[in-house]
């Protein structure tokens, strides 16, 4: 039996066609999924939760990246930090994954015990002498942007994370996500690769035919066509909505909200883009009939005809509207295995019940999440077969996909791959 050897992440990277999906290989193998977390995850800017996460002095937030685990938490003079999730004594985990309140952070192992500032106050039976002046918690690099949080658990962060800044926090200020609040989290489990979770969801070709919740806010038209297939009322239809588009568009800039396109791609080590777009039908918000879910607006928010601002990261996505925003995080769990947290925001002084439903403000979004997590299982099925090959994107609604695809390349190769 003749075996085949087994390639080099390093060609399988060089392997990759412009404009198709990547070698089965990048999806599926352990020693490129080890890879990941080491580059993408583990040295550059992650998508972590908000700050909604840690709305309180003592609220602690817990997340895994890779095997490393982080706690966010609001310190006693409310300012956010972030920390490893490890004692210095002997390593041992704080806190487990998930939500609370502490007043200090102490090890279940042996009590060793630290203020929310990371400095250790207490470790006993160390011997007078001991130095706890050098045996804080480890900090971790985070970064609010607009109320967004991002982590690296890098040494030497990409500076990059200034150009994000520069194009979000005067797009989110109106929206004060630093002082709305978490009505309700889900998580998914996807059964595939954390690269197929987020090329579904840098293209909209899929929704038409799965996503009948989702179509109603949508408007197909900003995801692309083939021009070549437009009638001549098609082409007139299209006309007219680039039309419209630069009209709300300018409109909208004249108000204060900054709106057109900005994006961050191949080249740079954070990957993000942003626009505002238009909302479907009622053209208010992503509910089943398009219009407003919560009563009391976002921040200073004060009409709710102002579109979707989409936010798109390397390990994220986010849609902001007048009433609620919507906010999704991926954090790899396996080669086959992802996380999806889906966080859905309201004004703090929101009422669940008399400002809004719950059921009307997440269905659309719940039924999108599971709807998009058959088609990302269904994917990495496919990877594994003998019988993939990476395919051709379609130039029209998938260039977002190569332009991730290129990106993580790029950034592979930039780390010694």
């Amino acid at each position: 039996m003749l075996i085949q050897p087994v390639a080099s992440i390093s060609t399988l990277l060089r392997a990759r066609q412009t404009g198709h999906s990547l070698p089965a290989e990048l999806y599926i193998r352990p020693d490129v999924f080890e890879a990941d977390l080491e580059v993408i995850f583990h040295r550059h800017w992650i998508a972590a939760g908000v700050e909604a996460d840690v709305p309180e002095p003592g609220d602690v937030s817990v997340i895994d990246v890779g095997r490393s685990s982080i706690v966010i938490l609001r310190d006693d003079d409310g300012a956010i930090r972030a920390f490893f999730n490890v004692c210095r004594h002997r390593g041992a985990r704080l806190l487990p994954p998930g939500s609370g309140t502490v007043g200090k952070l102490v090890c279940p192992y042996h009590q060793w015990t630290y203020e929310l500032t990371g400095d250790l106050v207490h470790a006993p039976h160390m011997g007078l002498d001991f130095d706890k002046g050098c045996r804080g918690l480890k900090p971790v690099h985070l970064r609010s942007v607009g109320g967004l949080l991002f982590v690296c658990l890098s040494d030497d962060p990409p500076a990059d994370i200034e150009n994000l800044a520069a194009a979000m926090e005067p797009r989110l200020a109106p929206y004060d996500l630093r002082n709305a609040k978490v009505a309700y989290q889900e998580d998914t489990i996807e059964k595939g690769n954390w690269k197929l979770t987020m090329e579904n969801n840098r293209e909209c070709y899929h929704c038409s035919a799965n996503h009948p919740d989702l179509c109603v806010s949508f408007i197909d038209l900003d995801f692309g066509f083939d021009p070549a297939s437009l009638s001549p009322e098609d082409r007139a239809l299209v006309e007219r909505h680039a039309a419209l588009y630069e009209e709300r568009t300018r409109a909208w800039e004249a108000l204060g909200y900054p709106s057109r396109p900005v994006e961050q791609l191949a080249g740079h080590a954070t990957n993000f883009r942003t626009q505002r777009l238009m909302i479907a039908g009622a053209g208010e918000s992503q509910t089943p009939d398009a219009r407003a879910a919560s009563r009391r607006l976002m921040g200073s928010m004060t009409r709710k005809d102002l579109g979707d601002l989409h936010l798109w990261g390397h390990n994220s996505w986010n849609h902001f509207m007048g009433d609620h925003a919507v906010t999704f995080t991926v954090l790899p769990l396996s080669p086959n295995a992802t996380l999806l947290r889906c966080r859905w925001l309201v004004h703090k002084d929101a009422v669940e019940g008399v400002d809004y439903d719950l059921d009307r403000l997440t269905s659309v979004w719940k039924a999108t999440n599971q709807q998009d997590a058959h088609l990302v299982a269904l994917a990495h099925a496919g990877a594994e077969s003998r019988g993939y090959e990476p395919g051709p994107y379609s130039r029209f609604t998938e260039s977002q996909l190569d332009n991730f695809a290129t990106w993580y390349v790029e950034r592979m190769q930039v780390h010694g791959y």
